[in-house]
């Protein structure tokens, strides 16, 4: 279809299900942040929660110290990541939780596939297929919808931290259905945002405060007919947090990626260490995808890899242009295997995943972000363009 409309959304950083993907992030950070070796730290880690209650609960493995799960550290490290969100909360106080922590020793018919392959090489932690994406109608390589969606919230966020905007809470919505014109984003059809507020803050009060942002994150000169605009459409949001909703990790896996403009594998990112190419892979196709982009060898692209646990090789490479290359799909894909490392520790060592920069990624998406210092997001850089465009020619 050349003309439609396509809708994505996010959930902010106070969304149930966010709190348990930085839960489970920042204990896979910790693993790694005080593992001598942190190439060999595994986590596996789901976290629920509830009203005033958290469970966590999975495997995991540390040398030294961390031979031994610490309760008391974990305690801790959960009622940071809460009081950073800002919930305090009757029905959810990050001084008042019951944490209930049920962490053990990893599987050790996992170990055995992942550790040793053939001359040391490490296995995958897991069969699975994962997939990568890259557009060129936005200058993060990713599809308009979702981006619109993350920038609305994350503006409110910095807002509500910095107390520029009170009255309103860390749980909310947000949705952007996009027009599109010959594949290309013209306008915006739609804009959704529900947002958990104070009993005292009326939702007039909330429009007024939030149009303004919305009209700072749409293109220029784009609108959004004011009757499309929906603020809390059921006119009240006052119960929120996981006092509304229980939360788990790793059930907003399409607000991670791309917004469902391209497959999902179906594997969670949040609370895995990099040896799991849930994790790892789909930061890896994510990279080639942007790079391919990047290069100007394709303006979309679709990624797909595909490994068996225990085993290095991914078992199948699929890439779809989409119909905006002049290049076959099997010269792409011999140039990917040129140019990228796709073994899992390749992977790791290709984009440096060894190191506590997971909860960062643990809301506002995983793609399509950048940081200053250039620590975090590694699998966003572009320095594969050079070499590929010696390739294709």
């Amino acid at each position: 279809m050349n003309e439609f409309i396509f809708t994505s959304e996010s959930v902010s950083e106070g969304h149930p299900d966010k709190i348990c993907d930085q839960i489970s992030d920042a204990i896979v950070d910790y693993y790694l942040a005080n593992s001598k070796t942190p190439e060999n730290a595994r986590v596996a880690c789901e976290t629920m929660v509830t009203t005033n209650k958290v469970f966590i609960a999975g495997e995991v493995r540390g040398d030294g110290e961390l031979s031994n799960v610490n309760k008391s550290i974990i305690d801790q490290i959960t009622r940071n990541v809460v009081k950073s969100i800002g919930y305090e909360q009757t029905t959810f106080h990050w001084n008042n939780l019951d944490i209930d922590i049920n962490l053990h020793a990893q599987s050790p018919d996992i170990s055995m596939g992942v550790d040793a392959v053939g001359k040391n090489e490490e296995g995958a932690g897991d069969q699975g297929i994962m997939f990568g994406y890259a557009t060129d109608e936005t200058k993060a390589f990713m599809p308009l919808p979702i981006q619109l969606s993350h920038d609305l919230l994350k503006i409110i966020r910095e807002r509500r931290l910095n107390s520029q905007i009170i009255g309103l809470g860390p749980d909310a919505k947000s949705q952007f259905s996009v027009i599109y014109e010959n594949n290309k984003p013209v306008g915006v059809h739609s804009i959704v945002l529900s947002i958990q507020h104070l009993s005292s803050v009326k939702n007039d009060e909330i429009k007024q405060t939030v149009i303004p942002l919305i009209e700072q994150v749409l293109p220029d000169g784009w609108q959004c007919p004011v009757d499309n605009i929906f603020i809390n459409p059921t006119g009240r949001f006052e119960v929120g947090g996981p006092h509304g909703d229980a939360g788990l990790t790793g059930r907003k896996i399409v607000v991670d990626t791309y917004g469902g403009v391209c497959p999902h594998g179906g594997g969670a990112f949040s609370g895995k260490d990099p040896s799991k190419v849930d994790r790892s892979g789909a930061y890896a196709a994510r990279y080639i995808a942007k790079n391919l982009v990047a290069s100007g060898i394709t303006k979309k692209c679709t990624l797909q890899l595909a490994y068996v646990i225990g085993v290095a090789e991914p078992v199948s490479i699929f890439l779809d242009t989409h119909g905006t290359s002049d290049i076959d799909n099997k010269k792409i894909v011999e140039i990917v295997k040129k140019v990228f490392e796709l073994k899992p520790s390749g992977i790791r060592k290709m984009l440096d995943l060894a190191r506590p920069i997971y909860q960062k990624t643990s809301f506002f998406g995983h793609f399509g972000r950048e940081d200053k210092d250039k620590k975090y997001f590694p699998w966003e850089k572009l320095d594969k363009v050079e070499e590929i465009k010696k390739l294709i020619h």
